[in-house]
């Protein structure tokens, strides 16, 4: 007869959560990297101590501070609700723990020429896709002439 099997439990480490909302948030679109605020963090990031940009706490529960800068030109309060819902259901769905309190500290923004720039490129090359409001009648026009080109030309 089998051995009736013991409840366990599983420890989730600080670098674990923190590797698994760092993802999240690289992941998440009009993120350009993190930042901190304090001057003794960055001294110790610029040594290889301390990686920048999220503040963890667990005492009553999972509470983040992230802080992060935003391409310039997309929307600040959109990159805000997509990092928002993406850390959240990445420890959800990874560690199956709830976030109790989440701050999201955008400290800056990034301008980036290249990613304009193709920005740029794609919007012009939908704009030569769609046909001009005069160019459709004068392709139906197109059409029919050569039907009617193409009726002459059958031998008998």
């Amino acid at each position: 007869m089998p051995e009736p099997s013991v409840a366990g439990r599983s420890i989730v480490t600080r670098r674990a959560i923190v590797d698994i909302v760092r993802t999240a948030v690289q992941g998440s679109y009009g993120v350009t990297g993190f930042s901190d605020p304090s001057f003794s963090r960055r001294l110790l990031r610029w040594v290889g101590l301390d990686r920048p940009g999220i503040r963890l706490t667990t005492e009553g529960g999972l509470r983040l501070d992230l802080y992060i800068t935003v391409a310039f030109g997309v929307p600040v309060a959109e990159v805000a609700r997509q990092v928002d819902s993406a850390v959240r259901y990445s420890l959800r769905h990874y560690v199956g723990a709830d976030v109790k309190a989440l701050t999201i500290h955008v400290d800056g923004l990034r301008y980036q020429p290249a990613a304009v720039e193709r920005a740029e490129a794609i919007e012009r090359a939908e704009a030569a896709e769609r046909p001009e409001p005069g160019a459709e009648a004068s392709a139906g026009q197109t059409m029919a002439a050569a039907g009617k080109a193409s009726r002459k030309r059958k031998p008998r």
